[in-house]
């Protein structure tokens, strides 16, 4: 192989790893924005108003393929497509919420990749009663368009535990 030869080589295998890199970084941009979004539905007196929600709620759809599934588990449910993901960020379960996603496992083939986050969130209950909140969300992403989208979001709770003291917030007086 002649010197031309083994450094455009070379030069192709250095293309090909920082594409991944690149590809990581933005799952990681995704996720962030995704968490950044779901707790932007509340503040310190509990959820927005309903126009701020349908906002922030288009905003997490477009996180997504239009034939994403979002699997909340039992407590959550289970929606598919951009309609159900639009409904189902529209109607917030609780009345806070911060997620915190963690040590990130993050495989690319292409234009698909899937990973897995660590998850741990304090919560507020619709009833006014803090929690902590952890597990893991196991995700799928495709490439659409040249941009990463969640393809699938399946999230595993590991354990949700009352916490007498903290972050509370109440619920609105009606």
């Amino acid at each position: 192989m002649s010197t031309a030869e083994a450094l455009e080589k070379r030069i192709q295998e250095l293309e090909e790893r920082l594409a991944e890199v690149e590809d990581v970084q933005a799952i990681h941009n995704l996720k962030s924005r995704y968490g950044a979004l779901a707790d932007a539905r509340y503040d310190r007196k509990g959820v927005r108003p309903r126009a701020e929600l349908e906002r922030i709620a288009s905003e997490i759809t477009q996180l997504f393929s239009e034939d994403a599934i979002w699997d909340g588990g039992p407590g959550l449910g289970v929606c598919q497509g951009h309609d159900a993901i639009y409904a189902r960020f529209l109607e917030p379960t609780l009345l806070f919420s911060w997620h915190y996603f963690v040590k990130p496992r993050i495989q690319v083939d292409g234009d698909c990749a899937s990973g897995s986050w660590d998850i741990l969130a304090p919560c507020t209950t619709a009833d006014g009663r803090p929690h902590w909140m952890a597990g893991a969300e196991d995700d799928e992403y495709r490439r659409v368009n040249g941009h990463w989208l969640h393809s699938a979001m399946k999230l595993r709770v590991a354990f949700m535990a009352p916490h007498e003291r903290g972050w509370i917030v109440k619920p609105p007086s009606r």
